[in-house]
């Protein structure tokens, strides 16, 4: 008996220790793993758009426009009958200066962005899937559309698919991009640049969209002098 008195004490000592810090470990604060921390998306003083209004653009009064909307950090150009656009208020260059913007089509079939643009004195549109959807191209060169001039071009646009658009005006030449594919490589020298009347009221610097839904983002505009 003598023994196990001996023995039990100092078993019962680290039994006592063994099961206060298994209750520690059990009994302690859970703290929840942190979700990360997503920052927010920085707007420097080349966006035209913040993401979350309208701030610095005005609805194109065309007449039968569908609404206008910003949600999602995009401005959603609704279905209208013919042209609904937006106008940019504020100065813009009339030369030496870049445009970019992503834009996607959400419904419809025509063209989900017209980017009317000055060049000098005169003015152009960008078209990105117009005349039932593929046409591509300047509008106009010489009084000929984006369906019949020399950048005219035709292809496959994906509905929701987000397209990167970049537009360069310097010197005597237009340029402009989809993703990395350069589609227009345009020198106006010689050339009579003008606008077709369905987009007048988008001068001098607008976005629209014919009997189609778009989303447009990430407004852009760079000088390049």
């Amino acid at each position: 008996m003598r023994i196990i008195k001996l023995i039990s004490f100092p078993f019962v000592v680290l039994l006592s220790v063994i099961i206060l810090v298994a209750a520690g470990c059990r009994g302690g604060d859970h703290k929840t793993k942190a979700e990360p921390v997503i920052p927010e998306k920085k707007f420097d003083s080349t966006y035209l758009f913040n993401g979350i209004s309208l701030d610095g653009w005005e609805i194109t009064n065309f007449g039968p426009q569908g609404p206008v909307s910003v949600s999602g950090g995009e401005i959603i150009l609704g279905m209208g009958d013919g042209c609904t656009g937006i106008n940019y208020t504020r100065e813009v260059p009339s030369k030496d200066y870049e445009i970019s913007l992503e834009v996607r089509r959400r419904e419809g079939n025509d063209f989900f962005c017209g980017l009317t643009f000055p060049v000098g004195n005169n003015f152009c549109t960008f078209i990105a899937g117009g005349w039932g959807g593929p046409i591509t191209g300047l509008s106009c060169i010489d009084g000929k559309d984006a369906s019949e001039n020399e950048t005219t071009t035709m292809r496959n646009f994906e509905k929701n698919r987000w397209y990167a658009i970049r537009l360069s005006v310097v010197e005597n030449k237009i340029e402009v991009w989809i993703d990395e594919e350069k589609v227009v490589d345009f020198l106006t020298d010689g050339k009579k640049l003008s606008i077709r009347p369905e987009v007048n009221l988008s001068k001098p610097l607008g976005i629209a969209s014919w009997n189609t839904t778009a989303g447009i983002r990430n407004i852009r505009l760079k000088d390049k002098s």
